[in-house]
């Protein structure tokens, strides 16, 4: 079979709200990428792949074993991997391009596929406003900043990670629908100039970061927010003429 289907898929939050949900989610995805690994050309991870990672220089967060196993062979059978970095999983340095093979993509990523140009972007502090998060963001991003928290023992360091990621937003997403759907429409409306003024034409933006699976269009853009996978296990495929939003083992909202 051609492998010539493009997947995109995000906001796996690996680790929360328990150590058994979080296992029984991560074999879900290893399920999905058993999946489509006969015809992926690509798949791209778009950000808060786990709730929290950090990358010591010689110690990596335990666990995820059988996801980096399924990536790996799917590396080694010449799928290229994409792994965005989220606002819960920013502190990527080096080791999934040494192991996996994969790009990691800091911020967005321009490229054409199929004729059609596609932004891709995690999704957080993406147009207007949220000043707070933007200046925290480059604070999180700074390498002093890095290199203050790669000071702590990992058992410190992640346990203090682990106690905040107690606190996720996820469970509540389905009861969100109505109210996420206006939001993501005011939202697109206001940034689709300011892309267009940044990028030019642009085909597909696909993100992820809200956590609600959603299509929308506005003009000649077509906008497409991949959704979670603790309550909806939605992805988006684009086999070269149109991208379309699916559920894997899950019925849309």
């Amino acid at each position: 079979m051609a492998r010539n289907h493009y997947y995109f898929a995000s906001d796996f939050h690996l680790g929360v709200p328990s150590y058994d949900s979080s296992r029984e989610r991560e074999r879900r995805l290893v399920r999905w990428l058993d999946h489509i690994k006969t015809d992926a050309h690509s798949v791209f991870l778009m950000g808060d792949v786990f709730d929290f990672w950090f990358e010591y220089r010689t110690v990596v967060p335990k666990g995820y074993i059988r996801l980096f196993g399924k990536l790996a062979e799917l590396s080694d059978a010449g799928v290229q991997l994409y792994i965005f970095k989220g606002n819960h999983d920013m502190w990527m340095f080096d080791y999934f391009e040494k192991e996996l093979g994969a790009k990691l993509i800091s911020d967005e990523l321009l490229l054409e596929l199929g004729g059609k140009r596609f932004f891709l972007h995690h999704g957080d502090g993406l147009g207007d406003g949220d000043r707070g998060y933007k200046f925290l963001k480059r604070i999180f991003r700074s390498r002093f900043c890095q290199w203050l928290f790669a000071r702590l023992h990992p058992n410190f360091g992640v346990g203090i990670a682990n106690y905040w990621s107690q606190k996720s937003r996820l469970a509540g997403n389905r009861k969100q629908a109505a109210l996420q759907v206006d939001f993501e429409e005011k939202w697109l409306k206001g940034y689709y100039e300011s892309l267009h003024r940044a990028f030019g034409k642009v085909d597909y933006l696909v993100m992820g970061h809200r956590h609600f699976p959603i299509e929308l269009r506005v003009k000649d853009l077509t906008y497409v927010n991949l959704g979670e996978w603790v309550n909806f296990s939605s992805y988006a495929v684009f086999d070269g003429e149109s991208l379309q939003l699916k559920h894997f083992e899950s019925e849309a909202p």
